[in-house]
Parts: C-alpha cells; sequence; structure tokens
C-alpha cells in the first residue's frame, strides 16, 4: 500500500543516514580532508617549522623557557607567545545532549567535536573538547574554572537545567575570560528573536498573545 511504502522507504532513508553518519565519524577515508587522520573530526597541527633540530630546541626544552619566564613575570604576554586567546573550552558533561538526554560525558563526545569544528569553520576560531564526569553543579564548575590558565574563552554545552545555570552563574562570576553557555545565550537568543520577528511581522504585541513551549530545557528557562 502507499501508506506502507512510504514509511518503508522513511526507514530506509533513515538507516542509510544512520551509517553515512557512522561513516563519516570513523576513519573512513571517504570525508577526510586529512590524509592519514583516524575516526573523529578533529587533529592537532603544528603551526611553526619543526624541520630541524635547532627548530625542536625553540618549540620545546632549551627554547621554551624563554617565553615563559616572560609569561611569568607579565601574564598579558601569554596571548603573545601562546595560542591560548584563540582557543575555546567546549565543555559538556553529557547531561543533556541534543534530543538524547542523559547519555553521558564519553557519549556527547561526537557533539562536542562537532562543536569545535563548527568553531574552526565558521569563525576561526580553535576549540578543545573537554567532556567531564561530573553532574554537581558546583564540583564541574570548579573544574571548569580550574581550566582557565588553558582557554581564553568557555563555551558551555550540553548541561541539562537547572544546573547550567547555576554552573554558568559561577564560572562568569569567578573567572577572568569569556563563559558562554549554548543553550541560554545560543538557542534562547535566537529563539526569542524569532518570536519578536514573528510579533513584528504580524503586528501584535507581546502582551496581547499567548506563547506555548513545549518543554522547560535550559534554552525555554532563559527564554
Amino acid at each position: 500500500e502507499p501508506a506502507g511504502a512510504a514509511a518503508s522507504s522513511a526507514v530506509s532513508s533513515a538507516a542509510r543516514l544512520r551509517q553515512m553518519a557512522l561513516d563519516y565519524h570513523s576513519a573512513s577515508s571517504d570525508f577526510s580532508l586529512v590524509t592519514g587522520s583516524g575516526p573523529g573530526k578533529i587533529t592537532i597541527m603544528p603551526t611553526k617549522r619543526l624541520a630541524s633540530q635547532s627548530d625542536l630546541s625553540l618549540a620545546y626544552s632549551p627554547g621554551v623557557a624563554a617565553p615563559c619566564e616572560e609569561i611569568a613575570r607579565d601574564p598579558s604576554t601569554v596571548a603573545l607567545y601562546t595560542a591560548r586567546q584563540n582557543i575555546v573550552a567546549v565543555i559538556s558533561n553529557g547531561t543533556a545532549v541534543l534530543g538524547l538526554g542523559d547519555i553521558g560525558a564519553l557519549a556527547s563526545k561526537p557533539v562536542m567535536e562537532g562543536k569545535a569544528v563548527l568553531f574552526k569553520k565558521f569563525a576561526g576560531i580553535d576549540a578543545v573538547d573537554l567532556e567531564i564526569n561530573e553532574k554537581d553543579p558546583h564540583k564541574l564548575a570548579a573544574i571548569v574554572r580550574a581550566l582557565e590558565p588553558s582557554f581564553g574563552a568557555v563555551n558551555l554545552e550540553d548541561i541539562k537545567a537547572p544546573e547550567c545555570f547555576e554552573v554558568e552563574r559561577i564560572c562568569r562570576e569567578t573567572m577572568g575570560i569569556p563563559v558562554f553557555h549554548d543553550d541560554q545565550h545560543g538557542t534562547a537568543v535566537v529563539v526569542a528573536a524569532a518570536i519578536q520577528n514573528a510579533l513584528i511581522l504580524a503586528q501584535k504585541d507581546i502582551s496581547a498573545v499567548r506563547l506555548v513551549c513545549t518543554g522547560s530545557g535550559a534554552a525555554a528557562i532563559a527564554c
């Protein structure tokens, strides 16, 4: 029957998409940009020449001591001698991953790698994904805070509500680098803008309409 054929086709398409996604994330060469790259979507590439013993002695010991001493003397010079200012930490504990829910830190890694490549593709910013096995908001915030010397900014991602608000609040109040929570400052802002635009197009005032929200996750609460 037509309905049965349509359902079968939808199932087949979903299965094909799933297999393509698994191939994309594996070590398959069909999607690789870097020769010999392994599984996943990111890698680390050196930005300085490493062609000789002299180069290596500058990149590491003994030459690396010079910038270390300068940074110890004046912490602001870390922006001159390291990549810190252009590296974002993408951090999640895997408690609210896309439509998958609490799948755990390890299973959230493909999503966090995905966010890292979006930073690189669309903003030219390097990002490192960090999946942390900690659900207590205060302990998670303490871990994030301890990472501040390594990164120029923090992007909190897929941490369930209401704990995410506490983690974000503590980090923003106590850290000296920007802290961004994707659901609050990303999804919520876009949705709020869409609502505002719809009201303008419909020539209605927000006080005169009733808004219905399905679910009360971080983005919905932030809106």
